[in-house]
C-alpha cells in the first residue's frame, strides 16, 4: 500500500507539529518526516508526503520508505494527491482533512483517511472505539443496524495497520 500524505494539512492538525512549523516550514516538515520515518520502520508500506511549492533548500534525503514530493506552481499539493490517487487507485490511502481531496480519492477507488485519525493511529495517542471486530459484527439490540459506511470501515481497516504494529 502507498500512503499519500497531504503534508501541510497534517502538520496543521497536530499541536506539536504546528508548533515546529511556527519555528520554520523546514522544522515543521522535518518533524512530520520524523513521525513518518518511525511508522515506516515498523510497517512495510510506502509513504509519500506532498507539500505545496518548490523545495527551497537541499535538505536531507527522504528516509527509507518515506518519499517527499513538492508541487510545482501553478499545481498544488491537492492536485498532486488527486493525480496520484487516480493513478494508484485501490493501492492508495490518501491522508488529508480536505473534503474535496478525500472525495476525489474515494471516487478514484482509494481509501481516504482524515489527518487527525492518521496522527492518532501513527502516534498511538487514542484508541478507536469502533476498532473492535465485535462492534462491526454485532448491531445494537432493539433497532436498526448502526454499521459504519463502507468508506468509514475502509479507513478503520487501514488505520489498524498502523495501530497494531
Amino acid at each position: 500500500m502507498r500512503w499519500l500524505i497531504d503534508g501541510y494539512n497534517v502538520i496543521r492538525r497536530d499541536p506539536d507539529l504546528r508548533a515546529r512549523e511556527a519555528e520554520s516550514l523546514e522544522a515543521g516538515r522535518a518533524a512530520l518526516l520524523a513521525v513518518l520515518a518511525r511508522v515506516a520502520a515498523e510497517v512495510s508500506d510506502i509513504f509519500t508526503v506532498v507539500f505545496d511549492g518548490a523545495r527551497r533548500s537541499g535538505g536531507s534525503a527522504s528516509p527509507g520508505r518515506v518519499q517527499v514530493l513538492f508541487s510545482r506552481p501553478p499545481e498544488t499539493a491537492d492536485d498532486v494527491l488527486r493525480r496520484l490517487a487516480g493513478t494508484l487507485r485501490e493501492g492508495a490511502i490518501v491522508v488529508t482533512s480536505d473534503r474535496a481531496v478525500q472525495d476525489s480519492a474515494r471516487r478514484a477507488g482509494a481509501v481516504a483517511v482524515g489527518a487527525e485519525a492518521f496522527l492518532e493511529a501513527a502516534c498511538g495517542t487514542a484508541d478507536d472505539p469502533h476498532d473492535s471486530e465485535d462492534n462491526e459484527a454485532r448491531p445494537p439490540q432493539g433497532g436498526p443496524s448502526r454499521r459504519p459506511s463502507r468508506d468509514v470501515r475502509a479507513a478503520q481497516r487501514v488505520l489498524r495497520r498502523l495501530r497494531h504494529r
